[in-house]
């Protein structure tokens, strides 16, 4: 049976907006990621087939070159062709879902699905709230903000509990930073500085200590006044990169690579953008159901953090075990690198996997307009 499985998996570190990865240009963080996916595999460059690299926004200096240039960068031959997409916060996540489809597919044996986001580059996106003008327009859409905070509402939330989720992100990011537990998956980076000099950058500057001494009482809410939603408790914009280097299970036997984890779900739903974030749910009831597992079955989740609402309301739809998500912390603590998230998830996602002995893992993530993706992954045991 052909199956598509993932051989090899890195990123870069998080660093917040206007932080040191500024000083960048968005193909030099994709193309370092993708050198060293490939350094570390052992694969030669020349034998893989195609690129795919999900960016949320591709504007300014993040334009369809940016591909291009991030494989010259990378040494990568000229004659592998490549291109990017873009779903918003999911585009990496679809990057790989396309890698695996063109896989088991046999139109491809060898692929890199990547992700790259350089806020620095394009700015803030912009949401926009929408009602019903004339007629034409049938569904509000809601900021993100303000979804979030409805289901708070919905699902009887408390600020606090919000607050104390956002708390246990970074607990969890810092336990894992002191552990070392990221340390094989992220690529250091020499950035050089305005004196010239140069600094490595091997860690992700997200994580808070003492977070808990008041500090999220005396910030006011975001998006709506006397609401729950605020900065604390919610992600914040970040740069970076990460790549996966995805094959054929004929292929990887062939060049005798030994297979981590295979793809065996590939799911994207989309829910009423009113109330957006549901998509997570349902799309993760569909994916168990298609890979004929249970909830209980799965033994880490990376489940999108962009607010802490999100979550908490999967975690009550679900019924799953908290222990297992997020066990390293979500994009509350370590950072939301928009097109770079799902390769960012998938990666962390594998590393702890094989650092727990885990067998099946489970990635979903929600973004604008209620479209959800959820990727299921197993061991591979040869």
């Amino acid at each position: 049976m052909r199956e598509a499985v993932i051989v090899e998996a890195v990123r870069t570190s998080m660093i917040k907006k206007k932080g040191i990865f500024s000083r960048l240009q968005p193909e030099q963080l994709a193309s370092e990621v993708i050198k060293a996916l490939i350094n570390r595999s052992g694969v030669a460059a020349d034998l893989v087939e195609d690129i795919i690299i999900g960016c949320s926004s591709k504007s300014d200096e993040q334009v369809a070159q940016l591909v291009k240039l991030a494989m010259l960068n990378s040494g990568i031959p000229t004659s592998v062709p490549s291109t990017t997409v873009e779903r918003h916060c999911k585009s990496s996540q679809q990057a790989i879902h396309f890698a695996a489809q063109a896989i088991i597919s046999g139109d491809m044996d060898i692929m890199i699905a990547a992700g790259l986001e350089s806020i620095e580059q394009h700015g803030k996106p912009q949401f926009n709230n929408r009602k019903k003008e004339k007629g034409h327009f049938k569904h509000q859409l809601l900021e993100q903000g303000l979804a979030a905070e409805r289901i708070a509402d919905i699902w009887g939330l408390s600020r606090q509990q919000l607050d104390e989720y956002a708390y246990e992100s970074h607990e969890k990011a810092i336990q894992a930073q002191s552990q070392n537990r990221f340390e094989k998956e992220i690529v250091p980076l020499y950035v050089t500085l305005p004196n010239g000099k140069k600094t490595l950058i091997q860690k992700d500057v997200g994580p808070r200590k003492a977070l808990r001494d008041n500090m999220f009482s005396k910030l006011k809410a975001t998006y709506k006044e006397n609401g729950k939603v605020h900065s604390g408790n919610s992600s914040f914009f970040s740069d970076g990169s990460a790549a996966v280097l995805i094959m054929s299970n004929t292929k990887a036997n062939e060049l005798g690579l030994k297979p981590r984890y295979k793809i065996i779900n590939r799911s994207v739903v989309r829910s009423d953008p009113k109330i957006l974030f549901t998509g997570l749910i349902i799309g993760t009831n569909k994916a168990l159901t298609k890979a004929g597992l249970r909830i209980e079955d799965i033994d880490v989740f990376e489940i999108s953090e962009v607010f802490a609402s999100v979550p908490l309301i999967w975690l009550q739809e679900t019924g799953a075990d908290p222990k297992k998500v997020n066990p390293n912390g979500g994009a509350i603590a370590l950072g939301h690198p928009l097109g770079a998230n799902g390769t960012r998830l998938l990666t962390t996602l594998i590393h702890e996997l094989e650092r727990t002995g885990g067998n099946y893992g489970l990635l979903g993530q929600c973004e604008g307009h209620g479209i959800a993706n959820i990727t299921i992954i197993e061991r591979v045991n040869e």
